[in-house]
């Protein structure tokens, strides 16, 4: 199975909700930093741009860390299973 197929699969209510973290992220980090730009420069143009870019390059690197933090609980799950004890256990 491909790495892009690996991490995109299973989404919604059998899946972890990644993707739709993501998209509620971008959504929400898009509005903050667009309202904070524009609040700063008083510009509608330099406020848009700045909205476009940090937001969109985080919201590429917040999917890909959920994904990684969502791995991490499966195998200490699985982990935890094999030895026998529940993962919410100490």
């Amino acid at each position: 199975m491909s790495a892009l197929k690996l991490f995109i699969h299973d989404h919604g209510a059998k899946g972890d909700n990644s993707l739709m973290k993501t998209i509620t992220f971008a959504i929400t980090h898009f509005t903050v930093a667009f309202s904070v730009a524009f609040l700063l420069t008083g510009d509608l143009v330099i406020g848009s741009l700045i909205a476009m870019v940090e937001p969109a390059i985080n919201t590429v690197a917040y999917f890909f860390h959920e994904k990684i933090w969502a791995r991490r609980t499966l195998l200490a799950q699985q982990v935890a299973t094999h030895r026998g004890h529940s993962p919410c256990s100490a």
